[in-house]
């Protein structure tokens, strides 16, 4: 055991030294108007180059990332069906999927999943 707490200790410092060494190297010393300003072939930029940006895709591409996680918790529940108890293993995947389709249904109830309004 104290072994074991050693080694933890040991890591936690370590990662610690390196994380604080990283941070002291990357500071930039410099602020150049020119490295700040946005790149446009060496031309001044004509326009801003903070154009707006649509929320409404932002908001389908997070609902899409979830998602897609969750088909990649699903791929793994069929290689443990030879495993596993079959009654435990429809109990848990009927849960999960049940889960996920609320969850469907309610970001649709909301108008979430509609593009134009």
């Amino acid at each position: 055991m104290l072994l074991m707490l050693t080694i933890i200790l040991i890591t936690l410092l370590l990662a610690n030294v390196v994380m604080m060494i990283a941070s002291i190297l990357s500071k930039k010393t410099t602020k150049d108007r020119e490295k700040n300003s946005p790149f446009e072939c060496g031309f001044d930029p004509k326009e801003s180059a903070r154009l707006p940006f649509s929320l409404r895709f932002f908001l389908i591409a997070v609902i899409f990332l979830i998602f897609d996680v969750e088909i990649t918790l699903l791929l793994p529940v069929i290689f443990i069906l030879p495993y596993s108890h079959l009654f435990s293993w429809m109990f848990t995947t009927l849960i999960f999927l049940l889960i996920l389709l609320m969850g469907l249904y309610f970001e649709w109830a909301q108008g979430a999943l509609e593009w134009a309004q």
